[in-house]
């Protein structure tokens, strides 16, 4: 056999692995578990810090006013330093359609340490303590809910006993990049978290969704949310971490009523999207760098390379491997392709669009040491490392 076609044997054994041994990560039927509605509905405050969110508000907004909840809830918008009126916008939007009680706060500018979205939730969160709620859900300006989400997501963690529950909202798909990046980018999150070792307890993997975090009150603060991971870029993880490490049970699926409603139109904004967190996920270290980019060369481009290689050259043991390796590759996308109601022909394209989340990754790397890197609506962070720790 030749070099290439050892390579694309490793290749195919690492599909195998993924396949049946990451926790089936590439099924979608990891939805709201069973629903229990409790007999006494428990107290929500719905916290969503938002920064410059006009654009988006008129959707999202009304959807979390307009939600169907038996019990007491109240909604704390927190406006992180807007500049196009967001705040005015939801007092306005509030007073249009009614629904559920609507504050407006603003936390100002972020200490050093801290991340403008998780001061905001810490105030939010203080606001929120004053009504002494047994549950918060945290969730973003940009996420749409269905009039039950609240309470089916408080049903799910009543009959779970679940400490935190939280849906990755269907992100839009109408523009063409959108199609071809986004279902893959949940893809690849479910592939580094299988949802249904999250879901485990006394498994080790901790995940959230930003967009949709139910979140017992007391939970979080014995754990110390947000304060315990002011400067985390990637705050959903680590918020699943911290409450994980605490004893916590969580669960995480893809949700079938809850939508983000942000537009990406252009590859450049989802290349922003993905680049400006890429390399805080892999803590900022060059090895992992190296490793991630070596993982994705070899699972992802190694397949169609070594099939077309082995083609044109004649080396059947490279094709054939190269082939079955791309077929598992293909057929563990096609779920998530119906999740996403895309069409079936984007599966094979998945090599292409790993060598463009590949590329984000890198150039996330750069961004990141000319010191550009996790920049968000004006704010760059430095890396944990690099701010002072509160005793």
């Amino acid at each position: 056999m030749s070099a290439i076609a050892w390579t694309a044997a490793a290749s195919l054994v690492a599909w195998l692995w993924l396949l049946l041994g990451q926790g089936f990560f590439w099924r979608t039927d990891v939805r709201l578990p069973s629903r229990r509605e409790p007999a006494n509905w428990p107290a929500v405050c719905v916290v969503v810090p938002a920064r410059d969110e006009a654009a988006v508000l008129p959707e999202s907004l009304p959807s979390l006013l307009a939600q169907d909840y038996p019990g007491r809830a109240e909604v704390f918008l927190i406006d992180d330093g807007s500049t196009d009126g967001t705040g005015e916008l939801a007092r306005a939007l509030s007073r249009r359609h009614g629904g559920l009680p609507l504050t407006v706060s603003s936390p100002g500018e972020p200490p050093a340490g801290w991340t403008g979205k998780l001061w905001a939730v810490r105030h939010g969160i203080g606001l929120a303590r004053a009504r002494d709620p047994e549950f918060l859900l945290l969730t973003d300006a940009d996420i749409a809910h269905a009039p039950d989400s609240l309470r089916e997501l408080v049903a799910a963690a009543h009959a779970g006993g679940f400490d935190v529950v939280s849906q990755m909202a269907r992100l839009r798909v109408a523009s063409a990049w959108e199609r071809l990046v986004v279902p893959a980018f949940v893809y690849f999150f479910a592939q580094l978290y299988p949802f249904r070792r999250i879901g485990k307890k006394g498994s080790r993997t901790a995940a959230a969704a930003g967009g949709c975090v139910l979140l017992r009150a007391e939970v979080a603060e014995r754990a110390r949310i947000p304060d315990a991971i002011r400067h985390a870029v990637i705050d959903d993880v680590a918020l699943a971490r911290a409450v994980k490490d605490g004893g916590g049970h969580i669960w995480l699926g893809l949700a079938e009523r809850v939508d983000s409603v942000r537009p990406y139109p252009r590859l450049y904004d989802l290349w922003r999207m993905v680049s400006r967190s890429a390399y805080a996920q892999l803590r900022h270290n060059p090895l992992l760098l190296a490793g991630t980019v070596a993982g994705l060369a070899l699972v992802y481009l190694v397949p169609p390379a070594a099939l077309l290689w082995g083609l044109a050259a004649g080396d059947a043991g490279a094709a054939v491997a190269g082939a079955l390796a791309w077929l598992l590759m293909t057929g563990t996308y096609i779920p998530m392709l119906r999740y996403y109601r895309q069409p079936l022909w984007f599966a094979p394209l998945l090599p292409f669009t790993a060598f463009l989340y590949l590329l984000m990754t890198v150039d996330s790397a750069v961004q990141h040491y000319r010191g550009r890197g996790a920049a968000w609506k004006g704010r760059t962070y430095a890396r944990p490392g690099a701010v002072p720790d509160e005793g």
